[in-house]
């Protein structure tokens, strides 16, 4: 009752002058990282390039819809942001949704929803948040801290398993999304040959369901080893050489810093991102069960397993889901690597 006036004289407001400027207001995907990072910057990028921009002149104001996910990511979109006071502002958009007229003071959810870069925008404009400073000081000694010399190149890994799901919304079922879970050990082949190769291997994760079976000086289990910070986390995104991910989330911080990606075992194969130049993806073979047979890129379109987001869909045509052996995961990355440094060779098999 104490905020109802204040939104109800803020939206009536916004009303009046909208003819000669327009207020629009909405609320941020602030429960996962992945949305809380692209979303936003595929916004702002949007705005650069003069796409899905209204005709008159316009302010958006912004409001996280719970407690971010990451308090770090949110302090610093605060910065090129207008983001007001959540008690405030999702009572005005309330309000605003059950007065008619109400959907021009909203960002369309086109856009606000999705963190694809469907026009491949990431390539052109710069990120659009940056560290401070003081930041950067406070970076640089969390990697001392975790045992990385000064200047020495780093890989972010980050691996898909259910438990971060199941840690922040335990009462929901999250055994559709199984399909997409990765088993991390299978990841410690490439890591230590990224070692031989001079990089630290650094895994991450807010919540993880088990460790990295592996003892080596350059592979740090960052997600398990009790230094795991709001702010390292988009540090280590932002300053990698590159990022290994299984498609997650937190790999949004990566690909907003405009790292490198190399995207493994990505499901459904008609999702993987293209978008950018720094790109590389792999996906999961799919076993025709009752054949006993992989399926053909064919097979995979021409049956919409190419599109399928639950598991059930693949149990309903009997599709079992492999992911990529230790040896197939290396190849891929070791690619990335040769790529980056500019030496890299395409065969006419690989074309």
């Amino acid at each position: 009752l104490i905020i109802f006036l204040p939104a109800l004289i803020f939206v009536l407001t916004a009303r009046l002058i909208r003819p000669i400027f327009l207020i629009r207001f909405e609320e941020l995907i602030s429960n996962r990282i992945g949305h809380l990072a692209g979303n936003i910057e595929i916004y702002l990028c949007e705005l650069d390039a003069g796409i899905n921009i209204p005709e008159t002149r316009f302010f958006d104001i912004w409001y996280h819809s719970c407690a971010p996910c990451n308090y770090q990511l949110a302090r610093m979109w605060k910065r090129v942001l207008h983001i007001g006071p959540a008690i405030l502002f999702e009572l005005v958009g309330n309000i605003n949704d059950v007065i008619p007229g109400g959907e021009l003071h909203r960002i369309d959810w086109s856009i606000v929803g999705r963190d694809r870069d469907v026009h491949n925008l990431l390539d052109k404009f710069p990120p659009h948040i940056s560290f401070l400073p003081n930041e950067e000081r406070r970076g640089k000694m969390g990697l001392r801290s975790l045992g990385i010399p000064d200047d020495a190149p780093f890989v972010c890994l980050t691996v898909r398993d259910s438990a971060y799901l199941n840690d922040q919304s335990p009462h929901l079922d999250w055994s559709r999304h199984n399909f997409r879970n990765c088993d991390i050990q299978n990841y410690i082949l490439v890591s230590r040959k990224l070692a031989e190769r001079g990089y630290y291997v650094i895994r991450i994760g807010a919540v993880v369901k088990e460790a990295m079976d592996v003892d080596h000086p350059m592979i740090i289990d960052y997600a398990t080893n009790g230094m795991r910070s709001d702010f390292m986390d988009i540090y280590l995104g932002a300053k990698c050489a590159f990022c290994i991910s299984t498609s997650l989330g937190i790999d949004g911080i990566a690909n907003i810093f405009r790292r490198p990606l190399v995207f493994v075992g990505c499901v459904p194969l008609e999702i993987i991102f293209t978008s950018r130049l720094d790109y590389i993806s792999t996906f999961k073979k799919y076993w025709k069960r009752d054949e006993d047979r992989f399926m053909t890129f064919q097979e995979i379109f021409e049956s919409g397993a190419g599109k399928f987001t639950v598991q059930s869909e693949f149990e309903a045509l009997g599709i079992d889901l492999v992911e990529s052996t230790p040896e197939e995961i290396a190849d891929v990355e070791l690619e990335m690597d040769e790529r980056l440094r500019g030496v890299w060779k395409s065969t006419q098999e690989h074309e």
